[in-house]
């Protein structure tokens, strides 16, 4: 048998044996328990890193795709456009009856391929006038009319969607004045001046 220091108990010898494991254990569990701690913590931090990129690369990729249609709408808006005035001439040809044989499957032909790449025509004789999409050159009053109303269409208007390209130029008719009002004729309130 071993020899006990002076001063110790015979059952003292197991009980440090039993601390120095409890605090080497103790030890053991705190490191590991940091360590996967600090894993977790880490392995979060990526996740949160990796969602991040997900989603700017979906917003990179929609922005993309925006632009993209952006630049394509721009590109036809501005081909059509430039092709009003050809329509123009066309309609003009149609109007004196010039638009026969080959040059009539022509036409109708660039007419069908702007109307697929969304160019419509509009402005109608008795639609009511709308600044917005058509442009008045020529005023006139009529007793036809309740509304300032369109009369004639000098060159129609062309849109592509909602935005216009050109307004519609037309002849507009107000109703006759008077024939609105409630009050005295106007020919009352002449007489009644001249005699002052």
């Amino acid at each position: 048998m071993t020899e006990k220091p002076q001063g110790e108990q015979p059952g003292d010898d197991s009980a440090a044996e039993e601390a120095v494991l409890k605090a080497a254990e103790e030890a053991v569990a705190g490191a590991g328990g940091d360590e996967l701690a600090a894993a977790k913590r880490e392995a979060g931090e990526r996740t949160a890193d990796l969602q991040r990129l997900q989603a700017e690369y979906q917003n990179y990729r929609k922005r993309v795709e925006r632009d993209r249609a952006t630049v394509r709408e721009i590109a036809v808006s501005s081909i059509l456009e430039s092709l009003v005035p050809v329509l123009d001439d066309i309609g003009r040809a149609r109007e004196h009856g010039e638009v026969t044989g080959g040059f009539k499957s022509v036409a109708e032909s660039l007419e069908t391929v702007v109307a697929k790449l969304g160019l419509q025509q509009f402005g109608k004789e008795g639609e009511p006038f709308d600044p917005t999409i058509h442009e008045a050159l020529m005023h006139s009053y009529s007793s036809d009319v309740t509304e300032d109303t369109c009369v004639q269409i000098l060159q129609p208007g062309y849109r592509i969607g909602e935005r216009i390209i050109r307004p519609a130029m037309v002849a507009v008719a107000e109703p006759q004045p008077g024939t609105q009002s409630t009050g005295e004729p106007d020919t009352g309130k002449a007489d009644g001046s001249s005699d002052s």
